[in-house]
């Protein structure tokens, strides 16, 4: 039986997450997508360890809370978010969840974007990882590896203990590694008391101690103290490294446990494709398809229109609406270039979906023309929240009412709109949106104007403490 009030579990959701595009995106990374029966791998790691956690430590970037909170509401559990300006690793977020826990709590460090089959045997894991950490060791968790995978670092292991730790290899020494069976692949999961941890990375990386410790002290705490915002200054002087090369490189002190839980890290369409339920013939299918004469495709689509395939094999097929993935079965890795090639376009594809979230509930681009000069979105506001107040230099903007209550500010005046009721924004009119009611509010919005981009925007005031 589990000591729940022993287990502090950190889940690490920052990263970007571009290895699965064009689900997935900078702004909208693969942790956050409903990928499964309408969850994301962030709530299914919440989920997974509801059992044996009394408190959720979510260190996250700060411009990715409102999506960390708003999943985190669904799941009825106890959190405690830190929010970093930037990323420096894991090393300094491990620290500065330990730095806000007592010394003998026992952490739980966990990513948020792994996937786990087997819960039953995690959770045998987690009791032998349990059972070890309050010895004072770390712990690590190696999984029993299916196949020569070259995507992963290995741990060397000689029973409990930790021999190396290897980078990721090539396909030789990947075959190697699983030939001698002492190898294990690197969950990057770990367990350990939040003292120990610290006492470990004062001795190997003293200068990510003492600069997490001191950011850590000029801590901003909010909402009843459930959120720790890390000053943008403070965090730059952290020394950016992993976990893994900042301490357990060095250590004496580690132990492995080993298991085979169905783990995958998810890091390619090849292993998502592994992680759906298949039909007949092979296929995973995800939204409206029909297949006729088609074998062992993955086909995704979160649009509400038929994908049809007829005598096609192997292939990847991911429709997000705005863009449209068709690649061989097996040629994931390739995607971090094609990537890297729209972002040499400045492409906007790689960092937002047609849908965008933001803090206040989200837009989408219904249409967009800019030789004819306008855009239609549809606007989703959440129940009392508001957009900032704003201006903007080249576009006029008709808001039009579908469902629920619009409270505007229109330059000087303010009025309310109910469904099927409309306004006009004129070019360089101060404005601003609420719902004020306890459903959605929404609404379509016409653009039309020189220039339609999102950054003709000129924020006078924010609840959201956006530039």
């Amino acid at each position: 039986m589990f000591e729940c009030s022993m287990i502090k579990t950190v889940i690490l959701a920052g990263g970007s997450g571009t290895r699965l595009w064009p689900l997935s995106r900078t702004e909208y990374p693969k942790q956050f997508i409903p990928l499964f029966d309408n969850d994301s791998l962030f709530q299914l790691t919440v989920e997974r360890n509801k059992p044996f956690t009394n408190q959720f430590i979510v260190v996250t970037n700060e411009s990715q809370f409102f999506l960390v909170s708003d999943q985190a509401k669904t799941t009825h559990c106890r959190f405690h978010y830190i929010l970093e300006p930037i990323g420096r690793n894991t090393a300094p977020a491990i620290a500065l969840a330990a730095l806000s826990l007592e010394s003998d709590d026992i952490m739980l460090i966990t990513p948020s974007d792994h996937f786990i089959k087997n819960q039953s045997a995690y959770q045998v894991l987690i009791k032998e990882g349990q059972l070890l950490a309050k010895k004072n060791q770390l712990v690590t968790f190696g999984i029993q590896p299916k196949y020569a995978a070259t995507g992963y670092g290995y741990i060397e292991a000689n029973g409990i203990s930790v021999l190396s730790f290897k980078e990721k290899p090539d396909e030789k020494t990947a075959g190697d590694y699983v030939k001698k069976g002492n190898f294990f692949w690197n969950s990057g999961m770990f367990m350990f008391k939040a003292g120990v941890f610290l006492s470990e990375l004062e001795q190997f990386a003293p200068e990510i101690f003492t600069a997490a410790q001191t950011a850590y002290q000029q801590r901003l705490t909010e909402q009843n103290l459930a959120t720790t915002r890390i000053p943008l200054e403070a965090m730059t002087r952290i020394p950016s490294n992993s976990f893994d090369y900042a301490v357990l490189e060095h250590s004496k002190n580690i132990a492995v446990i080993k298991g085979d839980i169905g783990w995958s890290d998810l890091g390619s369409f090849d292993e998502l494709y592994d992680a759906f339920e298949k039909d007949e013939k092979g296929n995973a299918l995800h939204g409206r398809t029909t297949c006729l004469d088609s074998n062992n495709n993955f086909i995704f689509s979160d649009e509400n229109k038929m994908i049809a395939t007829l005598g096609v094999n192997d292939l990847t097929i991911i429709d997000t609406g705005d863009a449209l993935l068709v690649t061989r079965k097996g040629q994931s890795e390739a995607i971090k270039t094609l990537v890297a090639a729209l972002n040499q376009e400045n492409s906007e594809l790689t960092r937002t979906h047609r849908t965008v979230h933001r803090p206040w509930g989200t837009y989408t681009v219904l249409l967009e023309e800019p030789t004819l000069r306008y855009k239609l979105k549809k606007i989703v506001v959440k129940p009392k929240h508001k957009l900032s107040t704003q201006k903007h230099f080249h576009r006029n903007e008709h808001w039009i009412v579908v469902s629920g209550t619009a409270k505007i500010q229109n330059g000087n005046e303010n009025i309310l709109l109910r469904e099927n009721e409309s306004t006009y924004i004129p070019m360089g009119q101060i404005h601003r949106l609420e719902n004020p009611g306890k459903i959605e509010l929404v609404m379509i919005e016409a653009q039309v104007g020189s220039y339609l981009g999102e950054d003709d925007i000129v924020r006078l005031d924010d609840d959201f403490n956006r530039n």
